[in-house]
């Protein structure tokens, strides 16, 4: 027998070893007001287990444990016919995120409490009831993937085994089917919610149910949406991501006030300006690039120092090619601060105002004490959860993250969507976008959109909405407002015809 058969034979023999893993779940009972009125409703908490089907040869085989997946769902009560009760699956990105973003800052019927703009309080920190939740319309269940939250493999397995593209989405999804089958939700209508990389899975998470699980969706709700990765890459010879962020570096210097006062009066205005500029003369004075005029140059570079408040010299020394990480660094240089990449918004001190990078995202100090001390008190305190494990709001344990089905090109995962809205034309998509979002801006998720090649026939399922705020626009109170709105709008508008 080789080493490596040997030793996986002693693997084999310790996981015989081990009990059985098993599913821990409590549920306990709450209610909330929303929109006037008392919805009472029913949280069940804990872990289920996903297994793997064996080599159906072998009888040993069957079912292998493979992780425990955590999850939070709210169920509301009185509900009779199920058929007619939506149930939506949430979850965020990273990769290494858990659900704690979209469940306490806007979907659940308990909110993180922050001031109006999305900062953070003094400490200690509380949650308060969300009356902005969508649990008047919809169920609610919050996935947190392999190693993000509680969920962990079981004993015998490698993590790493998860950490990759399609696994992530097979994951998701197996739990999707196995919640759906067990909680008897299959006639519902049924959606899906994901922020940033869960986007990317929300999209994947399309095409995976409806072709492994036949499960068709009635909706999509992507939040600061990024499918086609070549849009956010500014790799040499890319030069796509520069056009694309190029508006959101205008909204940025607009609320920072850096801006001619001519374009300080109205900021749709400006940016319908901006948009049109990068999309002709900038686009095409990247496309000649070396062909490029000295006159056309410095013409472009002006026109960039206008609507970004950079200096025209600075942006002739990028070769009119503005790199985010630069630019979240240069704008504000001469008073010693940075701005967020994630909420541009927000404003960060580094040690000094020589280097070319920023140390921290402003955005992340916000919100890392609110959001794990809340979430750590609220599952043991009213939800009746206990666990000695680390919950793990945002790691990085999972990386390196794989994306080997996408080797040596873009992650691309808008021709997935594509292909389930052909597959099933009543799947409706909700985009939100931020203003100051500089991680996945806004003209970078039209641009996507804009070259899905959907028939024309299905381009009305297609959502748009707008906030000025950023990638987590749900912390500025009257975007949380007008999200709810929104989306509670979108899954009317989803549903099928009543009767």
């Amino acid at each position: 027998m080789s080493k490596h058969d040997k030793n996986n034979h002693e693997n084999e023999a310790k996981k015989k070893d081990l009990p059985e893993p098993e599913d821990n779940l409590v549920e306990t009972q709450h209610s909330v007001v929303i929109g006037g009125e008392e919805i009472r409703y029913t949280v069940t908490t804990g872990t289920i287990v996903l297994k793997e089907e064996g080599d159906r040869e072998k009888e040993s085989e069957g079912y292998k444990p493979k992780a425990e997946m955590f999850f939070i769902a709210y169920t509301k009560d009185g509900v009779e016919d199920k058929t007619a009760r939506p149930v939506t699956f949430s979850f965020n990105g990273g990769p290494g995120s858990s659900s704690v973003w979209l469940h306490l800052g806007l979907l659940g019927p308990r909110r993180v409490y922050n001031l109006e703009d999305g900062s953070m309080p003094p400490p200690p920190f509380r949650l308060v009831d969300n009356e902005y939740s969508l649990l008047d319309k919809t169920d609610l269940v919050f996935i947190d993937p392999i190693s993000t939250g509680f969920s962990r493999v079981v004993p015998g397995e490698k993590a790493k085994e998860f950490h990759e593209f399609q696994k992530d989405i097979e994951s998701v999804g197996d739990f999707i089917r196995l919640y759906t089958t067990r909680y008897q939700r299959w006639t519902s209508p049924k959606f899906l919610i994901g922020e940033s990389y869960g986007t990317t899975r929300a999209a994947g998470l399309s095409g995976y149910l409806q072709e492994r699980h036949g499960m068709y969706l009635n909706g999509i709700m992507l939040v600061s949406a990024i499918l086609h990765f070549q849009t956010a890459r500014f790799n040499i010879g890319n030069d796509l991501p520069f056009i694309l962020f190029l508006p959101s570096y205008t909204a940025t210097a607009w609320y920072h006030k850096r801006l001619p006062q001519a374009l300080q009066a109205d900021l749709r205005k400006t940016l319908d300006e901006v948009e049109r500029f990068a999309a002709t003369e900038y686009a095409l004075a990247l496309f000649k690039g070396d062909r490029l005029s000295p006159q056309e140059r410095k013409r472009v570079a002006r026109k960039l120092a206008r609507y970004t408040g950079l200096s025209v010299d600075y942006i002739e020394r990028t070769h009119l090619r503005i790199y985010a990480q630069r630019f979240f660094k240069e704008l504000l240089r001469e008073e010693g601060r940075t701005v967020g990449r994630l909420d541009s918004r927000f404003t960060g001190i580094d040690r000094d105002s020589a280097g070319e990078t920023i140390e921290y995202d402003p955005l992340i100090t916000q919100i890392m004490g609110t959001y794990t001390a809340t979430l750590n008190d609220y599952v043991r305190s009213e939800l009746g959860y206990e666990s000695d494990l680390p919950y793990e709001i945002l790691t990085g344990n999972v990386w390196p993250w794989s994306y080997k089905k996408f080797e040596n090109e873009y992650v691309n995962v808008a021709e997935t969507l594509r292909k389930a809205m052909t597959i099933n034309p009543y799947l409706k998509v909700f985009v939100a976008n931020g203003y100051y979002d500089l991680g996945t801006p806004y003209f970078a998720t039209e641009y996507t959109f804009d070259h899905m090649q959907l028939d024309p026939s299905l381009r009305d399922n297609v959502t748009m909405a707008y906030y000025e705020a950023g990638h987590m626009m749900y912390m500025h109170l009257p975007s949380l407002v007008k999200m709810k709105a929104d989306l509670a709008a979108f899954l009317e508008g989803a549903l099928p015809p009543a009767g």
